[in-house]
């Protein structure tokens, strides 16, 4: 026992050997220093680094709604889709509908929610893109817009809307804006016709705004319509359906890719969690089904007779 109790150690004999258990030659510790950094060096060399964080999926949104609506709507849709590529997805919400056809159109997000009027656009500046799946809302991928006014109005047809005030949502919206004002051009009354007229951004700004009575009449899809209809709407006058708002994924995407996501969305319906980001998105949508571009050639026609800017032949 040496100082203080701790125990040292002595020479003693083995087989005729002198071992020495408390001290190690310096040239063998040298030795077992070199060899014990090389073992780790090779130990790390056999761990696999931590691979980096996949970049994130762009998911654009035109502004049908306002932002902060659209997000609360999207998010279980991109969490979904995130869980099912295993690559994040996050949303961005353009500032107006222009601005969505040319982010998307020049590869700013990878996959896109489109409004029908939007795509037309998108695919006749920018080309054709890889599509994934398009709505079916109320059991069917068509929509319709409506012409909405307020219960105690007394306004009938589509002629008494001259001398009124109308609303619109975005200029470029399909449903609350162009299919309506084509319907409303073939059936006699033109803007000049309005005693004023204003664009609201959105649909759900043109419900209000006809509620509150700032503005006689205005347009909005069917969906908007519902929401609204047992607060005190009516509906004037129905458009002809078109097909509904799709996906559309980047050229830039891999096939697998696309496939992928085309299969996650089409298969929206099989699940129990498909039912719920669904109903997120809207209490309208019942299925998401395949989707080709002659899909939306009513459409085209409608716009090109408009002579809607970026359509006209």
């Amino acid at each position: 026992m040496g100082e203080h109790g701790v125990a040292t150690s002595s020479p003693t004999r083995c087989a005729g050997k002198s071992v020495n258990h408390g001290k190690i030659p310096g040239g063998t510790l040298a030795a077992a220093r070199v060899l014990f950094l090389a073992s780790v060096f090779v130990v790390c060399l056999g761990m696999e680094s931590p691979a980096p964080a996949a970049n994130p999926l762009i998911f654009a949104v035109h502004p049908y709604l306002p932002a902060t609506e659209v997000l609360q709507r999207f998010s279980p849709l991109a969490d979904y889709l995130g869980r099912y590529i295993g690559r994040p997805v996050r949303i961005r919400v353009s500032t107006s509908y222009e601005d969505h056809v040319a982010l998307f159109g020049e590869g700013e997000a990878d996959i896109a929610y489109m409004g029908s009027a939007s795509y037309v656009k998108m695919v006749k500046r920018y080309g054709v893109r890889p599509l994934l799946a398009r709505i079916q809302t109320y059991g069917t991928p068509t929509f319709q817009g409506i012409i909405i006014v307020r219960d105690e109005s007394g306004l009938l047809v589509a002629k008494d809307l001259k001398g009124r005030r109308f609303a619109f949502g975005d200029p470029d919206s399909t449903m609350s804006c162009l299919v309506p004002m084509y319907m409303l051009r073939e059936q006699g009354v033109a803007l000049e016709d309005f005693a004023s007229y204003k664009f609201l951004s959105n649909h759900g700004n043109v419900a209000l705004g006809v509620l509150s009575g700032d503005f006689d009449a205005g347009a909005v899809r069917e969906e908007i319509f519902y929401r609204y209809e047992k607060r005190g709407l009516r509906e004037l006058l129905r458009t002809p359906p078109v097909s509904e708002y799709l996906f559309v994924a980047d050229s830039s995407l891999l096939p697998d890719t696309v496939e992928i996501l085309r299969e996650a969305l089409l298969g929206l319906a099989e699940k129990e969690e498909g039912h719920s980001v669904m109903k997120s998105l809207s209490s309208s949508i019942t299925g998401m089904v395949p989707v080709q571009d002659r899909d939306y050639d009513d459409l085209r026609r409608i716009l090109e007779r408009m002579e809607w800017p970026g359509i006209a032949p």
